[in-house]
């Protein structure tokens, strides 16, 4: 018993120890002060204010939430379709091209944006839309196949068997049997995909152009360049729009996983 108290104590600690930082960010991010002082002198929302206000900070935040939005339809769509490709299709090397998909997972992100700036360089992508979507499709298209192909493993054959039985296509067996079956995983894996590619920095400071930086860029500058107290505000804003989405994706599957009276 007293192991077990001990271990509960040391997994506490590390829980604080993980989320301290981010808990500190919110007081700051409310400080008068044009400084990043903690404890926060004073009481202001200004920084919020500024945030709302200035032209460069909300074209970032568009910016980034058009990137993430394409990300994860093109991710999802991907992602799922190569999962199916996966789960059905059974062919030498069928474990290489498993791992070949999770390799963005694995390889170092730094190494990823060194050859991702490379080839875009020479295809004329940097600082386009079409180049951030593509770039933060390799990276999110992972989490997505992961959660769909955990979904696939415990769909029942005989459901589709049944289905082609009735005379419907593969197409109509897959929306009508296949999709709503999975979609607790497809949920999950889309909204996996839009936070990373909201979130994604590394990538997106080897893409980025003057015309096109998305907001983990613009804090990025701003913390290096003008040490702008905006940016525990915006941190705050990005840290609860990550949370939103992770709740509303565990909400979305334990309501589809809710038994039908």
């Amino acid at each position: 018993m007293t192991s077990k108290r001990l271990l509960g104590v040391f997994a506490v600690i590390i829980v604080i120890w993980l989320i301290l930082p981010t808990l500190v960010i919110v007081p700051m991010s409310f400080n008068e002060a044009s400084s990043f002082n903690f404890p926060p002198k004073g009481f202001s929302t200004r920084w919020y204010e500024n945030f709302f206000t200035d032209a460069s900070w909300l074209k970032a935040l568009f910016s980034s939430l058009q990137v993430a939005v394409l990300t994860m339809i093109v991710a999802t769509t991907v992602g799922v379709l190569a999962s199916l490709g996966l789960s059905k299709v059974k062919f030498r090397g069928k474990g290489l091209m498993e791992g070949y998909f999770l390799l963005p997972l694995i390889v170092p992100g730094i190494v990823l944006a060194v050859g991702l700036y490379s080839l875009f360089l020479r295809l004329d992508l940097l600082g386009t839309l079409p180049g951030f979507v593509l770039a933060h499709t390799i990276v999110s298209m992972p989490l997505v196949i992961t959660n769909v192909m955990a979904s696939l493993q415990g769909l029942d054959p005989r459901l589709e068997q049944a289905s082609a039985s009735l005379g419907a296509g593969r197409v109509q067996t897959f929306f009508s049997i296949t999709l709503p079956l999975i979609a607790p995983g497809v949920t999950a894996g889309a909204l996996f995909a839009f936070v990373t590619s909201f979130d994604e920095v590394i990538l997106s400071l080897f893409i980025q152009s003057p015309t096109l930086q998305t907001l983990p860029v613009k804090i990025f500058n701003s913390v290096t360049q003008t040490n702008d107290p905006t940016v525990a505000a915006v941190a705050v804003i990005t840290m609860l729009t990550s949370v939103i989405v992770m709740l509303i994706a565990q909400f979305a599957t334990r309501k589809r996983k809710r038994p039908v009276a």
